[in-house]
């Protein structure tokens, strides 16, 4: 079990933080005021109903969008001072992304896609390794249309932990699944955090997945409502669907 987040030290963290789009002479503020902190070794799902900013947060707290105000922390850098160049160095260095949709390279075997990701990296894991902790040793020579979607979402997060992230974000990893891959996803996720001490952001529509987090933080018109600890997350095999 882990530590209680107040106790610690956090790895990022955000400073109420807005997001405002505009379009001509609208403005959509998609987040308004919005400070959470990650803590080392956590898993955390965020809930919400759709347009309440998940999304846009987990953009922001990965460095692929900066906010309108406020500031976003890694440790003791301020990324919402970065260039975009900066920004990039962040994220090929400490930020594993998975999305709903794997985005593959249909050419390239699974142990290739991997390997895009190993020979940017400063210190990687071999692809090799990155997919036997995901499941797919046997499966690593066969290319993306020989694998179902559920082993194609788990060369994703291969992908995206082989360069040995501080910090893996999801946005609805199993999104596209059903409850049998999709528990089979969840597994391989709290695997690499127990394992590598990954923290972990999961955005989830399906509110019994929440039960295998650390914290679940809460949602609405671009505001955190709530947050929930959780001291005893279950098993993704015992998530009712």
């Amino acid at each position: 079990m882990l530590t209680t987040a107040r106790t610690r030290s956090p790895v990022l963290s955000t400073e109420a933080i807005t997001k405002v789009y505009r379009s001509g002479p609208v403005a959509v503020h998609a987040l308004a005021g919005v400070s959470v902190s990650l803590f080392e070794a956590e898993v955390v799902v965020l809930l919400g109903a759709s347009g309440s900013g998940k999304s846009t947060l987990l953009n922001i707290l990965g460095g692929l969008d900066q906010p309108t105000s406020g500031r976003v922390l890694f440790r003791d850098q301020d990324l919402s001072a970065m260039e975009d160049a900066a920004l990039t160095e962040f994220r090929r260095k400490h930020v594993g992304f998975v999305f709903q949709f794997y985005n593959l390279v249909p050419s390239l075997t699974a142990r290739e896609n991997v390997a895009l990701v190993t020979e940017i990296a400063g210190d990687p894991m071999p692809p090799e390794e990155a997919l036997d902790r995901v499941g797919l040793t046997a499966r690593m020579d066969h290319f993306p249309s020989e694998l179902s979607g559920g082993e194609q979402q788990r060369v994703a997060i291969a992908r995206a932990i082989a360069k040995r992230p501080d910090i893996l974000l999801c946005d609805e990893p199993t999104g596209a699944l059903d409850s049998k891959t999709g528990i089979t996803v969840l597994e391989a996720l709290i695997s690499v955090n127990r394992d590598l001490g990954t923290t972990t952001a999961l955005i989830t529509h399906n509110v019994e997945i929440r039960r295998i987090a650390h914290r679940v933080i809460y949602m609405a018109d671009g505001r955190i409502t709530k947050v929930e600890e959780n001291s005893a997350p279950i098993a993704p095999s015992e998530v009712s669907w």
